[in-house]
């Protein structure tokens, strides 16, 4: 039996379904000088956030896999919008270089500003990376949570910084809740949608201890969800899903540079100055599921992260 049903309110997914239609509230004030890391930028909703950031005078460190792409990136960039960018390769699919990325930005002599966690990836089949953890589960939230834990200690020392997840409503899809005892899907039928939806759980019950964490200090750390925007999210699968998406999902998808303009807002606003732990849908703040509630939950999340993290 499901033991958060009791608890759901249709109220809230009306909202949802409400606020996945609407348009993002707009920021117009720059940031000149400002140190923004972005993970995942090269393209979709990384990269027009990219771009929304250097057009308000972002100073940019972008985190991706593909080294030509990121070079294309930062030349235009920098052409484009007169901004320092730099960029940093690391494929996430691998531990060690997410432990390698996490220690060069603790390192970093500067502040970092904000911090947007984007990358991401959906599958299909049931994978497992070389570290033999379920890649969905290993992309989409331990790298954030391992990058977190190194530079939680620097941010929290500086006089303020943002951290932003990229999460998403496919949260919901996890209707029973994070499965801490089946993280490999051995005990549970994998389903593209209830591995990604079990990911974006993890990474909103992770918001429940850094937000207390950090309480205090002028660092927040919110999650949104991006909008059914255009992306390249699940291009790696085979034909038949890709069919099916270019058919049935991207026609009607909005475009990302809305996510874009969302994330912006969420970084910079003076008006969500001080919020902290909280879950967005652009930029209206909306209840979570149950089941990314759960806080004896979360605390076992940690625990067992720590441990499949390498931490």
């Amino acid at each position: 039996m499901n033991p958060y049903l009791k608890d759901y309110r249709w109220s809230n997914i009306f909202a949802m379904i409400r606020n996945n239609k609407a348009t993002p509230e707009q920021e117009i004030r720059d940031i000149p000088g400002s140190f923004v890391v972005i993970t995942g930028a090269t393209s979709g909703i990384g990269y027009e956030t990219a771009r929304v950031y250097a057009s308000h005078g972002a100073e940019l460190l972008l985190i991706n896999r593909n080294r030509e792409k990121s070079e294309q990136l930062k030349q235009e960039i920098e052409r484009e919008y007169s901004v320092p960018c730099s960029f940093h390769i690391a494929d996430f699919s691998h531990l060690d270089q997410i432990h390698d990325t996490a220690r060069m930005l603790a390192s970093l002599e500067r502040d970092i500003d904000i911090l947007i966690h984007n990358a991401g990836v959906y599958n299909t089949k049931k994978r497992f990376t070389d570290d033999d953890v379920e890649e969905v589960f290993q992309v989409n939230y331990l790298s954030s949570f391992i990058i977190n834990q190194y530079v939680k200690e620097k941010l929290r020392n500086q006089r303020q910084s943002r951290i932003l997840y990229v999460n998403s409503e496919g949260h919901r899809f996890a209707i029973a809740g994070l499965k801490l005892d089946d993280l490999r899907w051995e005990k549970h039928h994998y389903t593209g949608l209830k591995s990604y939806g079990s990911a974006k759980t993890a990474q909103l019950l992770s918001l429940i201890p850094f937000a207390r964490y950090f309480q205090g200090s002028g660092v927040t750390i919110n999650a949104m969800h991006p909008g059914d925007v255009k992306t390249n999210m699940g291009e790696n699968n085979g034909r038949i899903y890709k069919f099916f998406k270019h058919l049935l999902i991207n026609p009607s998808a909005r475009s990302p540079i809305l996510s874009a303009q969302a994330l912006y807002y969420l970084g910079v606003s003076e008006k969500v100055a001080g919020r902290t732990g909280r879950f967005f849908n652009f930029t209206t703040e909306e209840i979570p599921a149950p089941h990314a509630l759960d806080s004896p939950i979360a605390e076992k999340l940690w625990q067992e992260s720590l441990i499949i993290g390498g931490l």
